[in-house]
């Protein structure tokens, strides 16, 4: 038997991935609502999840060779209590000690009897699943995407995806990996991000693109499999130490792969790997520097971006409202005889917003808004807590939190579940939801602070694009400060408004992007001509404004 729950297998993965190999099996054996809750404060549940709408929850206990006791018996007994799940399992790639077996003896006499799989039970189990759990369901332009794909990675073994977030970018990649292992059945993935965090994320995304047989690890500065046989997602760091001793897969795709630089880890681990086909997706190409990463990755195969998307009906409808009202008109009269600097522009440009006055606006929205749920973007760790505590000011909100690196990674997960389950209606956020987090939910975005980085812009509009059922327009608050960002978004209201021969699939209506102070609004429109040059110009960027459309008295 070949596969992710072989004897080697699970051997290898250690205390640390076992419980990974096990969320893997419960998908293939037709759970839902799979969910890792292992770490400190777990309170003796590793894993959740829901088959014929009863909770599950397992205790996986990884042994070099020795049987699992009565121990593991007591912890997933206090487990179901916490979770209130219907049936409670202890799971071990070794075997259990007599003393277990008596201690669930002795719990069936008074609660539903507690399951005990071993490593032979899962050997049998694996024997019996399907090759693949679900079904993959192309959209027509993530089929020609895909076939874009293929065909440079066959001329020049070569390859680059653009994909708006929303629009499936991991999807395409896991098909393009699936095509290559039918093609090279015994070839070796590697899949590599910048954060440890986004390279878990990815190895459970890929599995439902991949048979059974194909084993999935993670390598990591936490955890070093000795086996990198068939799909290892892996830091770049890591992957670099690995092909540094030898390591060569036959593809490798980079998730994220704006990250990719003229020089440093990246670029020397494709360097070493050259003789490797490459991957790269992305939603945002965009680097803060001038490095083209087509450099290394070639032109885009496919190209799909955030206006195509909701013109096709694949992304949410936009309404977009770029709060202005704070402009200092005094700067706006002395502008044009001043060439400013944009950073010496913008602050003198734009008065600073009150959290109280973002409060109230988005107060606003939440009413007239179906069933909301918002993330407020803040510049700072020190601000997103301190508007998370303004708005718990009002009763609706009162359970408000905040989401950011300052938070361990327990508090974070739980957090964002919260979140996800509607227990929290509403997070401030710094950076950290910006990649490779999926919360279709929301339909409401603020930034309360706005970045001028235009991939940091794309990325966190992203949070709010994705479909699902009930949902088909975002609210968008967009407290600007920056000129740059002005010029983003009257960029995407030209291409929201230009056709571009693309055959319009959804019927919800227009999106609109629009300015709170119309009179501002036509300021700048006129003063921004070149928006496109803009969107990306430097702190050092000199403009010369008209005179005479500073606003009359």
């Amino acid at each position: 038997m070949s596969g992710f729950l072989t004897p080697s297998s699970l051997l290898d993965s250690g205390p640390s991935q076992f419980p990974r190999r096990i969320e893997r099996l419960l998908w293939h054996l037709g759970f839902t609502d799979v969910a890792n809750i292992d770490g400190s404060g777990d309170e003796g549940g590793d894993i959740l999840a829901r088959i014929k709408g009863q909770d599950w929850v397992f205790q996986c206990k990884w042994k070099r060779q020795s049987a699992v006791g009565a121990d593991a018996v007591e912890e997933v007994a206090r487990a179901r209590d916490r979770y209130r799940a219907r049936q409670a399992v202890v799971v071990t790639n070794t075997r259990f000690s007599p003393d277990a077996r008596r201690r669930v003896a002795e719990f069936a006499r008074i609660i539903p009897e507690i399951l005990l799989w071993s490593g032979g039970d899962l050997s049998t189990s694996f024997d019996r699943v399907p090759q693949r759990f679900g079904t993959v369901d192309l959209r027509p332009y993530q089929a020609d995407a895909l076939r874009a794909l293929i065909s440079d990675l066959d001329a020049t073994g070569r390859a680059f995806l653009v994909l708006a977030t929303g629009l499936g970018k991991t999807v395409v990649g896991g098909e393009a990996i699936a095509n290559h292992l039918r093609e090279n059945p015994g070839d070796k993935i590697l899949v590599t991000a910048h954060a440890k965090d986004l390279v878990q994320q990815l190895e459970r995304a890929l599995w439902r693109h991949l048979p059974k047989e194909v084993p999935t690890r993670l390598l990591t500065g936490d955890t070093r499999p000795d086996d990198l046989s068939g799909l290892t997602c892996a830091t770049v760091g890591s992957a670099l130490s690995a092909a540094r001793f030898g390591y060569r897969p036959g593809l490798v795709m980079v998730d994220e792969a704006h990250h990719i630089g003229s020089d440093g880890q990246y670029d020397e681990l494709l360097g070493i790997l050259s003789q490797s086909r490459h991957l790269g997706v992305t939603a945002t190409p965009w680097r803060g520097d001038a490095h083209d990463i087509s450099h290394q990755l070639g032109e885009p195969s496919f190209t799909l971006g955030i206006a195509e998307g909701m013109r096709l009906g694949y992304l949410a409808q936009v309404d977009y409202r770029l709060f202005v009202d704070d402009i200092d008109w005094d700067i706006v009269r002395e502008a044009s005889a001043h060439s400013y600097g944009l950073a010496e522009l913008n602050a003198r440009l734009f008065l600073p917003q009150r959290d109280e006055a973002i409060r109230d606006r988005l107060a606003e929205a939440w009413v007239s808004t179906v069933r909301p749920r918002a993330i407020v973007f803040c510049r700072t760790i020190e601000h997103a807590e301190r508007l998370a505590e303004v708005l718990r000011r009002t009763p609706v909100w009162n359970s408000a939190l905040s989401i950011h690196t300052g938070l361990t990674k327990r508090e974070r997960r739980d957090r964002l579940l919260a979140f996800r389950s509607g227990q929290v209606p509403i997070l401030t956020s710094v950076d950290i939801l910006n990649e490779g987090v999926d919360v279709p939910d929301v339909n409401i975005l603020c930034f309360a602070r706005v970045t001028h980085s235009r991939r940091i812009f794309v990325q966190q509009l992203g949070r709010g694009l994705r479909l699902r059922e009930g949902k088909e327009r975002v609210t968008v608050l967009d407290f600007v400060s920056d000129l740059r960002r002005v010029a983003a978004a009257l960029n995407l209201k030209r291409a929201l408004n230009s056709d571009g021969g693309v055959e319009t699939l959804t019927k919800v209506g227009p999106s609109q992007i629009d300015f709170s102070d119309q009179r501002v609004g036509a300021l700048m429109e006129e003063w921004i001509k070149d928006a496109a040059s803009l969107e990306t110009a430097y702190d050092e960027h000199r403009l010369q404004f008209p005179a005479a459309l500073a606003p009359q008295e």
